[in-house]
């Protein structure tokens, strides 16, 4: 398991934030060996594929190169003109070939992690310019020394296999002796091309090999201990005891605007000890009556303690306390299934409180 600098191991995968930090400054799995493969076959290809028309064009250099040399008297203005003709040759050659290799290289970095175009990695660092520290670090960095161990297991399996290849060619260079130029050249050119054919296809084993690992290694790189995940989710998440006091306080703040509306509820109906709801019903802007407050335990003996101080009915009915609890949520209107039984409570409740008010009188 990889460490950080004090000792603890990197035990957990890479969050998502962790992995879109990383993005964000660039860092991203990518095989520099499938770019060179891409951008070698692909300039192979395109020198065989064209390979008609790069020769008349190096043909009509030569051409023009003898016919300027043969001139017996070498003006400035005839030496500008082969130059500028020299130049336009090889921008016809070059420059649709760099335009390719362009464009090939952009899609196999798209290919391996998608498009990304950050700012971010193209600001200044001054560290950057450190060339001793950069230096030391270049030199005597782990990575440097896997980079370097790849690179000459790389050249060692290239330059075997391409041995392998060349010799048979070699065995045979004995019997060139008896061919013509052509059939010489011949032989030269499908040796070559043999080469080349081959040894991309053991460059692509290579170079997906480095894939893999780059892959592998950029996991390995982001993962993440045990407490930077809990940093992290602290940081996105906020701290769970700080949630914990921020949610309890919400709670006795909406328990405490709750139990203010209780003085002003018509009836409250509750059973013996564990539920009470409290309901107000005006006939001028209510169109039924509404939840006002409720509660179970504790709260239900507050909010019935409440009702018994500012003289609000308390009325007993197990079912249809708990039916109402379970049904509604604070402001809600009743359902319209209780609206009976609600009504006849309530039409009970102003019975008492008007023949309260005429005893008074």
């Amino acid at each position: 398991m990889p460490e950080t600098p004090d000792g603890q191991e990197k035990t957990e995968e890479a969050t998502g934030k962790r992995l879109e930090e990383a993005r964000e400054k660039g860092n991203v799995p990518k095989s520099m060996e499938l770019n060179s493969l891409a951008i070698f076959t692909t300039g192979i290809l395109f020198i065989i594929l064209f390979q008609k028309y790069i020769s008349e064009i190096i043909f009509n250099l030569a051409y023009k190169t003898f016919f300027y040399l043969n001139e017996l008297d070498l003006r400035i203005d005839l030496i500008r003109t082969y130059t500028f003709t020299a130049f336009a040759i090889y921008f016809k050659i070059l420059a649709p070939l760099f335009i390719l290799l362009m464009i090939v290289g952009l899609a196999v970095n798209i290919a391996q992690f998608g498009f990304e175009f950050k700012l971010k990695p193209l600001a200044p660092k001054w560290t950057k310019f450190k060339i001793f520290s950069n230096l030391k670090g270049l030199l005597f960095s782990s990575r440097s020394v896997v980079e370097l161990s790849k690179n000459i297991i790389k050249l060692a399996v290239i330059t075997t296999f391409a041995v392998i290849v060349i010799w048979d060619y070699i065995k045979n260079s004995a019997e060139l002796a008896k061919l013509t130029v052509m059939d010489i050249l011949k032989y030269l050119m499908d040796g070559l091309f043999s080469l080349i054919w081959k040894l991309s296809i053991v460059y692509a084993a290579i170079a997906a090999l480095d894939f893999y690992y780059q892959k592998w290694k950029y996991k390995r790189d982001l993962m993440m201990t045990k407490q930077e995940v809990k940093e992290e989710f602290k940081q996105t998440e906020g701290d769970p005891e700080v949630k914990g006091r921020i949610r309890s306080k919400q709670i006795q703040m909406a328990r405490s605007r709750m139990m203010q509306e209780v003085p002003k509820a018509n009836v409250v109906i509750s059973n013996p000890t564990h539920f009470a709801v409290a309901l107000r019903y005006d006939q001028t802007k209510d169109e039924a009556p509404v939840v006002v407050a409720k509660g179970v335990d504790e709260v239900a003996l507050r909010i019935k303690k409440i009702a018994q101080e500012n003289d609000v009915y308390i009325y007993e009915d197990v079912e249809l306390a708990r039916t109402l609890f379970r049904l509604c949520d604070i402001g809600d209107v009743i359902p319209e299934n209780l609206y009976k039984a609600v009504a006849k409570i309530l039409a009970y409740v102003f019975q008492l409180k008007e023949k309260k008010n005429k005893s008074i009188i």
